[in-house]
């Protein structure tokens, strides 16, 4: 049975910083490239950041670029996103979604399986 389980989110004031992890289990880690979406209320998931297989390569969404970093540990199975100077435009439910393939798409359809979300709240 895979699983995705992400921790970290919670409520923080702009321009402070929080650690998102994703734990997975149930895939050979190492053969999935990994991703962090993001939803708010009302809107569409949105690609946040992808990391492929050896950590050779990470893309951003522009808004999150210079503040976020993604990184993976293949020896705990785990992906993180650190997630600095955040802004109140960056509240969402925050999830992770793993995808065996080359290279992390910006595409939700793209992935296989996903977490079942962490809220992070940035109050102004």
């Amino acid at each position: 049975q895979v699983k995705l389980v992400e921790s970290g989110g919670g409520l923080v004031q702009a321009g402070g910083s929080l650690r998102l992890s994703c734990q997975t289990s149930g895939i050979v880690f190492s053969w999935y490239v990994m991703a962090w979406f993001r939803q708010a209320p009302g809107q569409n998931r949105e690609f946040v950041a992808g990391i492929n297989r050896d950590a050779g390569d990470t893309k951003y969404v522009d808004s999150v670029k210079g503040r976020f970093t993604i990184s993976r540990d293949n020896a705990r199975n785990t992906v993180y996103l650190q997630m600095n100077n955040l802004k109140p435009e960056d509240t969402a439910v925050y999830y992770c979604a793993a995808d065996q393939a080359l290279m992390a798409s910006t595409f939700d359809y793209a992935y296989a399986f996903w977490g079942q979300g962490t809220q992070v709240t940035v109050s102004s």
